[in-house]
């Protein structure tokens, strides 16, 4: 009896010519599975495909939902922002569908996985990582690490070769990966950093600045504890979401980042992503928590927020920091419950309002004016007691000036 391999498919270039490179190379039974995270694609085509090429059965998974409740929005709470700026579309989606290709590799009692990343990337490392977390016993096959294929170019001639169809040509030869959160965009004339990006080739997502709307839209999101639930008063699923925020922030240009960023495996490499939801929910949450967080928890979210970021994208989403770290963001968030209006033009996310029955801004303590709880005059005491240590080196720095022994 022939081994299973279960082959993470998605009908791209990389996927779509290792299942007749598989048939060359090993005596497997091809099972595709294609984990449907919100890439916008046909999967009754992307499933014809799969068996055209060469597959013996294939899985169609949709997780749309799982992908939005249970890793992109705890990203949100978490304010995971990877060096600044990426909203790691790409990185909260692998630990996901490393899941989905361990259980249908359990329910079809196979003994190998197989993905179509290149030896030079962090999805390797992420799912690889997240295969071993929850079942070690499963080998891995990475074509790209061990295949005579050496580039993108010789990728398609080898599709051409094979019969395989693919949407890529050495002309837009972009390689490109697409969620209900973000589309990222590598490679062609990305690679050069002196080249400025074409947003007319590039966006699939976002209307470019030039083109985008004329007059400002406003919306309005309802957090309970740190989740979206409302928009512009109407109660949404997750999904419909980030749908529809997508439609709104792509409208108006919002969520565009072109990052050099630093990768796990060493090197530095050069994306594009447009991640107009998500962009705005970032936004909306960080200024609710501005209205509810006291300073200490703030800050000290800040740090939590950046190691977050670093697991999430180094592939340790399976681990027991990410999971202690959400014990924390969700105490955190147990009053960050409100709403937020924003304004949103050209690129642009403005706050326009925003009201929480747990906000610790008092406008009677805040304003210029008296106070029943603050006195002008406490201040001086505050500030000697605060200064006291820079008065106390100030005088020692004195004394050693004037020569004066210690």
């Amino acid at each position: 009896m022939k081994e299973k391999v279960v082959l993470a498919y998605s009908g791209g270039l990389d996927t779509s010519i290792i299942i007749p490179w598989l048939k060359q190379n090993y005596n497997f039974n091809i099972i595709a599975v294609c984990v449907d995270v919100g890439q916008g694609e046909e999967m009754e085509q992307v499933k014809l495909k799969a068996i055209k090429s060469g597959a013996e059965k294939v899985y169609v998974e949709d997780v749309k939902e799982e992908f939005v409740t249970d890793y992109v929005y705890k990203a949100l709470k978490a304010g995971a922002i990877y060096e600044y700026k990426y909203l790691l579309g790409t990185s909260l989606a692998r630990p996901l569908i490393a899941k989905k290709l361990v259980d249908i590799a359990h329910k079809e009692g196979a003994k190998y996985i197989c993905h179509g990343c290149t030896g030079k990337g962090n999805d390797q490392v992420r799912f690889e990582v997240g295969i071993a977390a929850i079942d070690p016993s499963i080998k891995v096959i990475a074509p790209w690490r061990i295949w005579d294929i050496k580039s993108r170019e010789e990728a398609i001639d080898y599709a051409n070769l094979m019969n395989i169809e693919v949407a890529v040509t050495k002309e837009k030869i972009y390689s490109r990966d697409k969620n209900l959160l973000h589309v990222s965009h590598e490679g062609g004339d990305l690679e050069n950093p002196k080249n400025e990006h074409n947003p007319d080739i590039l966006y699939m997502m976002t209307i470019p600045l030039e083109k985008a709307k004329n007059e400002p839209t406003y919306v309005e999101i309802y957090f309970e504890k740190g989740i979206p639930n409302m928009l512009n008063g109407n109660k949404l699923s997750p999904v419909e979401m980030l749908e529809t925020l997508n439609k709104i922030g792509g409208e108006n240009g919002i969520g565009v980042i072109d990052l050099l960023e630093n990768r796990l495996v060493g090197m530095k490499s050069r994306g594009v992503y447009e991640t107009p939801g998500g962009t705005i929910l970032f936004q909306a949450l960080r200024e609710l928590e501005y209205l509810t967080l006291d300073r200490d928890t703030l800050h000290y979210k800040q740090g939590i927020s950046q190691k977050y970021a670093q697991l999430v994208y180094d592939g340790l989403w399976f681990g027991k920091l990410r999971e202690a770290l959400d014990s924390f963001i969700d105490t955190v968030h147990e009053t960050v419950t409100g709403s937020v209006k924003l304004k949103l033009y050209k690129g642009n996310i403005m706050i326009a309002g925003m009201d929480s029955p747990f906000a610790l801004y008092d406008e009677d303590i805040s304003s210029f004016g008296e106070s029943d709880l603050y006195n002008h005059k406490d201040a001086q005491g505050f500030i000697n007691l605060f200064s006291l240590p820079f008065k106390i080196k100030g005088l020692k720095n004195q004394r050693i000036k004037e020569g004066v022994k210690i």
